[in-house]
């Protein structure tokens, strides 16, 4: 039974939940721990690693993109203090994703003939242009938006600037209890990424997640045994479904004791 779910973004970033509505998606799922993990921005509203919210243990998180040379990972941190360099490199990044979105709504209303009705401001990501265009007089719906215009492959692709793999464990290890490896299986060599649980402070690696497709978690259990890390999980829920993957209350005492939460 998944008693915490330690991947879930807000609208602080590309979620769909505001932070006063995660005790009662919690409540739904049956869930009593909450890891609110938004792309590259820390939550105005969680003053401190850990807060209690009607009941509901919220932990303050970030979610971290960094190029670690052959492809880029996402690393995640656990407990989250407003250290100066976190907050300088989230600001940094913002402005980037600011500048990215905006010549990314150019090009599809170029393509389109369209205008989109978005509000392009900080924790801006393409999934809020996916949405602007679904909402659009054009026939394309969220999917397609990313399949045939602001995916990778796609003509109105704009890719972001990120931190090295260096600087973000870096500046993540300074500022957060915990920082884990985020999802191996969505990377095109999980083998690779895994590796970077070799740097010691990468203490931890997300072992259930839902992949929407079977995935052999032999080598993540491999890695775990070798490098002595801690087991985490979560839904990297974007919407208001919580407990689709996490951690159960064996792995969440764990978690909470290499946190200290």
């Amino acid at each position: 039974m998944v008693v915490a779910d330690l991947h879930v973004h807000t609208n602080n970033s590309d979620g769909s939940m505001a932070l006063a509505e995660i005790p009662a998606a919690a409540e739904r799922a049956g869930v009593r721990a909450v890891c609110v993990t938004d792309h590259d921005r820390l939550n105005p509203d969680l003053a401190t690693p850990v807060a209690h919210l009607d009941g509901v243990t919220v932990i303050h998180g970030i979610e971290l993109r960094v190029d670690a040379g052959t492809f880029r990972v996402d690393l995640l941190g656990y407990g989250a203090r407003r250290t100066d360099a976190l907050v300088r490199e989230v600001e940094r990044l913002q402005v980037d994703r600011v500048e990215r979105a905006r010549a990314i709504v150019e090009c599809v209303e170029d393509c389109l003939e369209v205008d989109l009705d978005i509000d392009i401001g900080p924790g801006v990501g393409r999934p809020h242009v996916a949405r602007a265009i679904e909402r659009s007089d054009t026939p394309h719906g969220y999917d397609d938006a990313f399949a045939e215009l602001i995916g990778e492959d796609g003509p109105c692709y704009v890719a972001r600037e990120v931190p090295d793999f260096e600087t973000g464990v870096e500046v993540l290890a300074d500022a957060c209890g915990l920082v884990g490896l985020a999802h191996p299986f969505r990377y095109p060599d999980p083998e690779v990424a895994l590796e970077l649980c070799s740097d010691p402070r990468v203490g931890a690696v997300e072992l259930w997640y839902p992949y929407g497709r079977e995935v052999d978690a032999r080598p993540v259990e491999r890695a775990i045994d070798r490098y002595d890390l801690v087991p985490t999980g979560g839904s990297d829920a974007h919407d208001d479904v919580l407990g689709r993957a996490g951690l159960d209350r064996a792995a969440y005492r764990r978690f909470r004791g290499e946190v200290a939460l």
